[in-house]
């Protein structure tokens, strides 16, 4: 490459990198405020005095506001009123999250108490990241979700996009393989084993305004490795979707689904002469 080549090449680098960076949160310092919430709401580590409670929250409100002013704007953006926004709904966040581990324990016979669900069950861990992600996305908080989501998605291998809508308690076994689309809508009481996909029937970026994934109502349970598709396939209350189910249309509730395939096993009978 020439040498003005080159200068012209770095020269857009610099200026594309600048724009990215500038309209981008660091993600280290996005993960770092993630986790500081999740141990004040959630401690592990180690326990806080009660009355050092209300300062380690103010620093994790005070970290959350610097992380908004790195890339908005706030003559276009009320950080400020966000912030406030979010926190003074942590309370139901907490509450709702409770909820979830405490599903996530009655249906684990392997899980010993609901303390052992919050502190090491990577399905905790993803409905936690999410419902923090999807309030920061319902007060119309730009990348600082994805970004977030996505460090849950590499830790356990659950995808679930914070736009998608989730009701309380939600319980994820085994967590690995699932994939929950934008447009998702899920009742409460749901259940969903690993391998699980609730996707779009097509991707063309002219669907982006539109309801392209699943709808699973009340009280369903989603068996492994299972995938449902489309925007307008609706999972009736009640239901059962066993195994390897492959759905590209509605069920009525109380259905259930399952896998015709049959398995033969045939057993060779020892000959004794």
């Amino acid at each position: 490459m020439e040498q003005s080549n080159i200068h012209n090449f770095i020269a857009l680098l610099h200026s594309t990198h600048k724009a990215e960076w500038e309209a981008t949160p660091k993600a280290q310092d996005a993960i770092t405020w993630l986790s500081d919430l999740i141990e004040f709401l959630f401690p592990n580590n180690r326990l806080h005095k009660q009355s050092t409670y209300e300062g380690i929250l103010k620093k994790n409100q005070i970290d959350l506001e610097n992380i908004l002013l790195s890339y908005l704007d706030p003559a276009t953006f009320d950080i400020e009123a966000k912030v406030n926004a979010f926190y003074e709904s942590l309370d139901v966040l907490y509450q709702n999250l409770r909820a979830d581990a405490t599903k996530i324990y009655e249906n684990d016979p392997a899980a010993t108490s609901i303390h052992e669900v919050i502190v090491s069950y990577p399905g905790f861990y993803a409905i936690a990241v999410y419902r923090i992600a999807h309030s920061l996305s319902n007060l119309a908080i730009p990348i600082l979700p994805r970004i977030i989501s996505e460090h849950a998605h590499g830790k356990t291998g659950v995808d679930i996009h914070p736009n998608a809508q989730i009701g309380v308690p939600f319980f994820i076994d085994h967590a690995t393989g699932i994939v929950i689309g934008a447009t998702s809508v899920i009742g409460k009481n749901v259940s969903i084993y690993q391998g699980v996909t609730l996707g779009a029937l097509q991707v063309s970026k002219e669907l982006s305004e539109t309801k392209r994934h699943p709808t699973v109502e009340d009280d369903v349970i989603i068996y492994a490795r299972t995938t449902i598709l489309g925007g307008k396939t609706i999972i009736g209350h009640h239901s059962i979707i066993g195994g390897s189910v492959f759905l590209t249309k509605s069920v009525e509730p109380y259905s259930h689904v399952f896998n015709t395939h049959q398995l033969r096993i045939d057993v060779k009978q020892e000959i004794i002469g």
